[in-house]
């Protein structure tokens, strides 16, 4: 799928989450919590592809979330590619491919997710608010870059950035102290396997069981059949799942903070409904 996809996605599955959770367990959220969890797990959803690289001097090429900060977020990027490349050279099997890029290798894995997720949780339970601050604006950008992708395009990776400060700044001045922020990671974590399984519908499938062999091969790529995967950036993708997603966001937003406006959502009516 194309980062808006990916983003549209990790936001709304992080909603309709959230609303579960305040349906069935009554674990109910703020809507600032809501908030950066949505905005995290939608810019989450964008990692994954930081395996693509473009031209760093250049300032051009990438995927969506390689240009989010310009040369900086390209060159990391670079080093990624490079990096999941030698990863897939060092554990493929006779029967996998050689390739000559990394991607769609190691960060579309399920252990990468994993990794990001607890690397995320533990870095902002060590450092505390400085963490936080610094996670917020890398997520914030990925965000905004994916949900907002043409506005960014004419703004420009400095306005993207400076955009993505405001709001890390704003948002963390106005959450607690001393706390770890576990479902920060959680999001971060949450945010990569949707965008796994956002390419899972493709045609080219992803390692997402890596580096368990499967038959003869360590990096064989899991997807649907063609004739039922979705084109990237084709009509299906951007009208069909991008308007689902779309539907999903909004529902899950108004049954947490105006259920009232669909009844169905309303437990305080059904409630009053059913009392004796």
């Amino acid at each position: 799928m194309m980062g808006p996809s990916h983003a549209l996605s990790g936001a709304s599955v992080w909603l309709a989450g959230s609303w579960a959770l305040d349906h069935f367990a009554g674990y109910e959220q703020s809507p600032l919590a809501v908030t950066i969890g949505a905005t995290v797990c939608a810019g989450a959803a964008l990692l994954p592809d930081l395996d693509l690289s473009g031209k760093v001097t250049r300032n051009q090429g990438g995927a969506t979330v390689a240009r989010t900060f310009g040369v900086f977020s390209l060159f990391v990027a670079e080093v990624i590619e490079k990096v999941s490349l030698g990863i897939y050279s060092v554990t493929r099997m006779p029967r996998d491919p050689r390739r000559t890029n990394g991607h769609r290798t190691f960060t579309h894995t399920l252990v990468f997710a994993g990794l990001v997720g607890w690397g995320t949780t533990a870095l902002c339970a060590a450092y505390g608010k400085w963490a936080v601050l610094g996670v917020l604006f890398v997520m914030a950008g990925l965000a905004l870059r994916g949900l907002f992708d043409r506005w960014a395009e004419r703004a420009g990776w400095l306005i993207v950035t400076l955009t993505s400060a405001g709001v890390a700044a704003l948002t963390a001045s106005h959450l607690p102290g001393d706390r770890g922020y576990p479902l920060l990671g959680t999001a971060v974590g949450v945010g990569c396997v949707i965008h796994l399984f956002g390419d899972m519908i493709t045609r080219s499938g992803v390692p997402l069981l890596w580096p368990v062999p499967l038959g003869s091969r360590t990096w064989r790529m899991i997807g649907v059949p063609d004739g039922i995967a979705f084109r990237a950036g084709g009509p299906g993708e951007v009208f069909v799942l991008r308007g689902l997603f779309t539907v999903i966001a909004v529902l899950a937003v108004l049954a947490m903070f105006a259920p009232g406006l669909i009844p169905a959502f309303d437990l305080s009516t059904r409630a009053a409904g059913t009392s004796p």
